[in-house]
């Protein structure tokens, strides 16, 4: 046989394509021909596949080699078709039978002494490759960990491209020693570390209840960036859907960790305020990559030191903020990542740090203050439901030998009242208070009658927008959960009400 064709998968952000890699030897002048819109990381495959099987004692044809990836209109790129590619070459040779490819998916890259390298977006392209039929599949073995989360799936792991010949002509499933989990433990990081900080620390709370955005101003060495690192520990477990989810989005990134899969971590993103808006939110020019705020997906994305970011990263947040999802345009095509997460923003209250609402110890003039928090654009602001103000830790405090109570306490709280909301929107699209639709909150989960006058009246004075009507009212809902009522009245509009008015200097 001179023509082969083996079945591959291409990955466009989430959703994968299958792809016919087919090889056609001919005789003629040696050659190698790659068609179907390949990038330079499989331009290059050529080589990288040559050395491969003559390293692992198998022929290379001296002769005109053709290689079509189909559809040809469908951009490929990367180096995870060097696997089948090789595999189509030793088919059309005769060195492996067909009966055992028809019905398989084959993704790998190869090393240039035949060995199998691990490959970026495994799991997507897994759960892709399922869903339109797909039952088997040959990965690289530094990748099983990721097939063990999807059932129904027969996983082929490989690791060198004997191991390739050997089971396609036997049969033979390669040894596999899956790596040992690690037994679960309780978090290294927990809220009682965090000396003092009562009201910041119910305000972390509430957006882990509601799932509300946050805003921590105070001085250096506050706890800021402790509160922060914390509130992963007093979130529920992700479901099982959305933390496969989560993990497709980490397999693409490249930081896929199967302990967090197994325990259902929500994640933990802080990229540093120097990044640029392609890193927050992801792009890329040959591969789409997914940025901060999607591999922050189901959990939190915290930007400390936030008014030093350049112009336009923070702002770049606006829209996935809005629809939990991010979509990046670029010449090739459009690729979908999901981005919905709980924000968390950390600033100083002045350019020196050491302002506290009464002036002392900052040497900042009133304008200097303006201008610093006036980093922060109103539009982004006006997102965000809670801004809570650090003051530094007291002296008797500090001095207390009694810790604070523990991230396990808060979060059984935070449980507690999120089964509250998840039964209140039984039947409905989302079940977090921050989702709840506007056209819902005018119709079926208005607050008391004098809390929604304190709240008309505050938009007759303009001292609220639309969104930020909606916005307290969506946090008094997740203040009636926490303290047991049943519908929020005057005192929880009026507590969400300063909760998202905040400190004074904004």
């Amino acid at each position: 046989m001179t023509l082969a064709r083996v079945r591959s998968i291409a990955l466009h952000g989430l959703a994968g394509e299958l792809v016919d890699v087919e090889v056609d030897i001919a005789d003629g002048l040696p050659g190698y021909v790659l068609l179907g819109l390949p990038d330079s990381a499989l331009m290059e495959s050529r080589d990288r596949v040559r050395s491969a099987l003559q390293n692992s004692g198998c022929p290379w044809p001296n002769k005109r080699v053709t290689v079509s990836l189909s559809p040809a209109w469908l951009q490929k790129s990367g180096s995870g078709f060097d696997l089948p590619i090789a595999v189509a070459l030793l088919l059309a040779q005769g060195v492996v039978s067909e009966e055992e490819i028809s019905q398989i998916i084959v993704m790998g890259e190869l090393s240039l002494d035949g060995s199998i390298r691990a490959i970026r977006g495994v799991l997507p392209a897994l759960i892709s490759a399922q869903g339109q039929g797909i039952g088997r599949a040959m990965i690289p073995a530094g990748n099983a960990p990721e097939a063990i989360a999807i059932d129904g799936l027969k996983t082929v792991p490989v690791s060198h491209l004997r191991e390739v010949i050997n089971y396609f002509n036997s049969g033979e499933i390669p040894e596999f020693d899956a790596p040992a989990l690690k037994p679960q433990s309780s978090p290294l990081l927990d809220l009682s570390d965090v000396v003092g900080q009562r009201e910041a620390k119910s305000a972390l709370e509430l957006a882990a209840i509601g799932g509300h955005h946050l805003l921590l101003i105070g001085p250096p060495g506050t706890g800021k960036t402790m509160l922060a690192e914390r509130l992963t520990s007093i979130l529920p477990p992700l479901s099982a859907e959305l933390a496969l989810e989560v993990a497709a989005v980490h397999s693409v990134a490249g930081i896929f960790d199967a302990e967090h899969l197994r325990l259902r971590t929500p994640p933990y993103a802080a990229p540093h305020h120097t990044t640029t808006a392609t890193a927050m939110v992801g792009g890329g020019t040959q591969v789409i990559r997914p940025g901060a705020c999607s591999t922050a997906h189901g959990g939190v994305l915290f930007i400390d030191e936030a008014p030093e970011c350049a112009s336009g990263v923070l702002d770049a947040l606006r829209q996935p903020l809005e629809s939990g999802s991010i979509s990046i345009s670029r010449a090739k095509g459009t690729v979908h990542f999901p981005a919905d997460f709980l924000l968390v923003l950390a600033a100083n209250p002045c350019p020196c740090g050491r302002f506290n609402g009464r002036g002392r110890g900052c040497t900042c003039t009133s304008v200097q203050i303006r201008r610093y928090m006036q980093k922060l654009s109103g539009p982004l602001l006006d997102r965000i439901d809670i801004r809570s103000f650090v003051e530094a830790p007291s002296r008797a405090e500090m001095a207390s030998s009694e810790l604070g109570e523990s991230s396990e306490a808060v979060r059984k709280r935070v449980v507690a009242a999120r089964s509250i909301s998840q039964e209140r929107f039984q039947g409905e699209s989302w079940f977090l208070n921050s989702r709840i639709p506007s056209s819902q909150l005018r119709q079926r989960f208005r607050a008391a009658r004098p809390g929604m006058a304190f709240l008309h009246g505050e938009l007759d004075k303009e001292r609220l927008s639309a969104r930020g009507f909606h916005k307290v009212l969506r946090l008094a809902w997740s203040i009636a959960d926490r303290d047991g009522a049943q519908i929020p009245g005057l005192p929880e509009v009026e507590l969400a009400y300063r909760l998202r008015e905040g400190a004074e200097i904004l």
